[in-house]
């Protein structure tokens, strides 16, 4: 029979709880000024960033003299040499067609793409708590802790998305452990506090079935030692590793954001949007500041629209959980090509696309599949 610790071991029995960290109940904790709401509303708060002054207007700039840049007009050796390329990065494509073909007609078109990027910090505080090893307190009687948005930290490079956990200083309070209630150790949830455990072997009838010799695993004592806490009948705590105590105190997390807005200007080629997102460009414009406005007079409307569009939706998400850091943005000209083609008595397509002349070949002949993907 198994047998049960005594009160002289000081052991609570917990085996029916989770032997995890939890949360401690909010009464154990004391108000701390300036942060009472967390002792109201849950584990977590996004608190709201001052409100700063924007800077000043957007200039009106001269567009003329920014789109004397044009990308290179696309010739007929340029584009055969672009598909050769592509074709020889495929080991399915024949490289002997792009030999062969002759390029009927090249349509060129440039456009334009737009992107907004907007670095923010938010910062949500939350109490948290770790075994106290008898080293200095930083309470309140030290002083008032700071408010979120004055605790100073060192921000990272713009536009490099990073999160940092800090302690809120003067915000420590030492509290007996909730889960083991200062005693260090529970008991075993694996044997119940018996140190032993019944025999897998032999279920505990100290021989197998139908043989008359004793059990070899257990020796014929029926029992095995627990695994679970290596015979001892009990388990450190794992909230408070065995210390009895916790440090509890509030930290703020910090994270720095990069919110992306990207736009296509329109084109009447059939070549996927998806890769002209990403495709290499020619950088037309380029304006970075704490905050940037919205570009109006741009020559192409759908572009001064989505430059409207973009720096209205950050500012609508970020307002109130966020402060924005810097803002950039950005026009590059992406240079499309669209090439017809004959081989063999029948017409085809492919497209150029971005300053590195990317291919996309949409019915290339003489593909052969050998167990890989055709893109």
């Amino acid at each position: 029979m198994d047998r049960d610790l005594s009160e002289d071991d000081s052991v609570v029995d917990l085996s029916f709880e989770a032997e995890s960290p939890l949360a401690p109940p909010t009464e154990l904790l004391e108000r701390l000024p300036s942060y009472d709401w967390l002792l109201q509303g849950g584990r977590g708060q996004i608190f709201f960033p001052p409100s700063e002054v924007l800077g000043r207007p957007q200039e009106q700039r001269s567009w003329s003299s920014l789109l004397e840049h044009r990308v290179p007009v696309m010739t007929e050796q340029v584009a055969r040499e672009a598909l050769l390329s592509f074709v020889n990065s495929k080991c399915c494509y024949s490289s002997t067609v792009a030999g062969d073909i002759i390029i009927q007609e090249l349509k060129q078109q440039t456009l334009c793409r737009y992107r907004l990027e907007t670095f923010s910090e938010s910062r949500i505080s939350e109490w948290t708590f770790q075994p106290f090893t008898n080293h200095s307190v930083d309470g309140p009687q030290r002083g008032a802790s700071p408010r979120l948005w004055d605790i100073k930290v060192q921000v990272p490079p713009m536009f490099q998305e990073d999160t940092r956990k800090f302690q809120v200083p003067h915000s420590s309070l030492v509290k007996e452990c909730h889960k083991c209630h200062r005693r260090g150790r529970y008991k075993c949830s694996g044997c119940h506090g018996a140190g032993t455990v019944r025999c897998p072997a032999c279920c505990g009838a100290k021989r197998k079935a139908k043989q008359s010799r004793r059990c070899q695993l257990c020796a014929g004592s029926g029992r095995r030692r627990c695994s679970t806490c290596s015979g001892r009948g009990n388990k450190t705590c794992a909230t408070c590793k065995g210390e009895k105590k916790l440090l509890h105190f509030i930290q703020v997390v910090i994270m720095w954001k990069n919110s992306l807005f990207e736009f296509v200007s329109e084109h009447r080629l059939n070549c996927p949007r998806e890769l002209l997102a990403k495709a290499k460009g020619e950088n037309l414009f380029k304006d970075e500041n704490s905050v940037v406005y919205p570009i109006v007079d741009f020559p192409l409307r759908d572009i001064s629209l989505a430059s409207q569009r973009g720096i209205a939706e950050h500012s609508a998400a970020l307002a109130s959980r966020a402060r924005i850091l810097q803002q950039r943005q950005t026009i590059e000209l992406i240079p499309l090509t669209e090439v017809h083609y004959w081989y063999q008595g029948k017409n085809y397509v492919y497209y150029i696309y971005g300053t590195d002349h990317q291919v996309y070949a949409v019915d290339y002949p003489e593909r052969y599949c050998c167990g890989c993907t055709i893109v």
